[in-house]
């Protein structure tokens, strides 16, 4: 079978709604969203803590969420492995192969990104309006709910951005989550798995979704800073 028939396959098993296939986009979807629902909630407001006080040791945590920005995926996987199996920090709880698992896993890889670049952005509207800011006597709540409205823009590119590189990520959620069936197979482990299988057919269509959905992402990244511009 040549490249344009498994490519013609995959596309009518797409439009064919079977629904093993729309099981793993939905879990993955589901994993991928509360992990950046989770993880923006803090960081953003890390993000703005770190932006207007200064404290002790404030420039080596910048430094270090610079840093861990480009972790590598199965480097965090390891770590959230040891943390949740058996004997570890969270054995307890019994999340290794879970969705959950999944889910700190992501949180801890996009947590650096939505704090560093959210940084930035609350650093230089800060300084832009501190004098205004102070002369209101705003509280801290007033002060952070009105730099998010005047970079909302931004924020949504830093989140969307965050939220591509979560649900494209493979290392880590393979560790931690086992690519168990209806369970915690998600897009990037299916594809992984179904390659190996000689399932080219099914591979292909979850690679086609995975493209399409990065695809409308950084689409609509570009059309946000285009409107921010």
């Amino acid at each position: 079978m040549n490249i344009f028939d498994i490519l013609l396959n995959s596309i009518k098993l797409i439009f064919s709604f079977d629904p093993l296939l729309f099981e793993i986009i939905l879990l993955s979807f589901k994993v991928s969203f509360t992990a950046l629902i989770i993880s923006s909630f803090f960081a953003i407001i890390l993000s703005y803590i770190l932006a207007l006080y200064n404290f002790f040791l404030k420039n080596i945590i910048i430094i270090i969420f610079n840093s861990l920005m480009g972790i590598p995926p199965v480097v965090v996987g390891i770590i959230v492995y040891f943390l949740v199996a058996k004997g570890g920090l969270l054995g307890v709880f019994n999340l290794l192969y879970s969705p959950t698992a999944m889910i700190i896993a992501q949180i801890i890889i996009i947590f650096p990104i939505v704090v560093s670049l959210s940084h930035q952005v609350f650093f230089q509207s800060w300084k832009q309006f501190k004098d205004q800011f102070q002369a209101f006597n705003l509280p801290f709540s007033g002060v952070l709910v009105i730099l998010i409205r005047n970079n909302y823009f931004v924020i949504l590119t830093i989140l969307l951005s965050a939220f591509g590189r979560a649900i494209s990520e493979v290392g880590a959620v393979m560790i931690v989550g086992g690519n168990i069936d209806h369970y915690t197979r998600v897009m990037t482990t299916a594809i992984t798995l179904e390659t190996r299988m000689g399932n080219l057919e099914y591979a292909m269509a979850l690679g086609i979704i995975l493209i399409f959905l990065t695809t409308i992402i950084s689409g609509i990244v570009y059309l946000f800073n285009y409107k921010k511009r």
